[in-house]
């Protein structure tokens, strides 16, 4: 892991801005981190223990996740594509759960902060251990009083997927579950970026890769975190960001999951 840690400290020397970096390599049992415990606004990373804090309450009988709920014009905000869709249909709460990973959709998001509860999320976050992390407001809907903003730290996100990975989240099931959801993430464009085209002409070809991820950004924030799965190997990856130019955010983490991609392959 010497070499992984020398090639991604002299991105964060030459970029400039302010990083927060996680590493854990889950077959050799090895860790890495650079500003573990700095505090980032959390944007859509945030959605990831929204996601456990739904399927918490899913788990404890409060619903079904077949039940449906109508989408509401009022409920309408900007970012992903239920902004888009006609008001009165009806969608699973799995559903909303999927668009608000995949899609980043903030509508989903805020259905899904009405149904558990802000409480219930903030218990979700101190259950998994997100000690310097904390959440209070829905998503592009923040009132101009308000108790605190939705932050994280590089260590809480990587002991979230830590206990993700290890089946450690309310259940062996419902960490299967929420994983394959972050498998299909649509937003591909930082870390994995790199990444070689995965496509194949012979039906059935195993992929060469996955990576269970979600993104989050805002002006001046670009964060990417997952567990990347190459071959036989596993790690789980927090990389956020912050006072970066934005292309060149996704540039910087571009060419560190390339250079995770390589450790792992070799």
């Amino acid at each position: 892991m010497e070499k992984l840690i020398k090639e991604i400290q002299a991105f964060m020397n030459t970029t400039g801005g302010t990083w927060g970096i996680y590493l854990e390599d889950l077959d050799k049992n090895e860790t890495w981190s650079w500003n573990e415990n700095e505090v980032f606004y959390a944007a859509s990373i945030i959605k990831v223990p929204i996601m456990a804090a739904v399927f918490s309450a899913f788990d404890e009988g409060l619903f079904k996740l077949s039940d449906t709920i109508v989408l509401k014009r009022e409920e309408l905000v900007e970012g992903g594509v239920l902004q888009h869709l006609t008001p009165g249909i009806r969608l699973t709460i799995y559903d909303y759960l999927t668009l608000m990973i995949i899609q980043s959709d903030n509508t989903a998001t805020n259905v899904l902060i009405d149904l558990v509860g802000v409480e219930k999320i903030q218990e979700m976050m101190a259950e998994i251990g997100m000690r310097n992390s904390c959440f209070y407001n829905k998503l592009n809907t923040v009132p101009v009083k308000t108790n605190g903003r939705n932050m994280i730290t590089a260590r809480d996100m990587a002991v979230l997927l830590k206990k993700l990975t290890s089946g450690m989240i309310i259940s062996q099931y419902v960490c299967e579950q929420m994983i394959d959801i972050m498998k299909k993430q649509q937003f591909r464009d930082c870390l994995p970026y790199k990444f070689p085209e995965t496509e194949s002409n012979i039906i059935g070809t195993k992929q060469e890769w996955e990576f269970a991820n979600k993104t989050g950004w805002v002006t001046g924030i670009r964060h990417d975190i997952g567990v990347l799965y190459v071959g036989r190997r596993t790690m789980n990856i927090v990389v956020l960001s912050k006072d970066v130019e934005d292309k060149l955010a996704k540039q910087t983490m571009a060419q560190i999951g390339e250079c995770i991609f390589n450790y792992l392959k070799e």
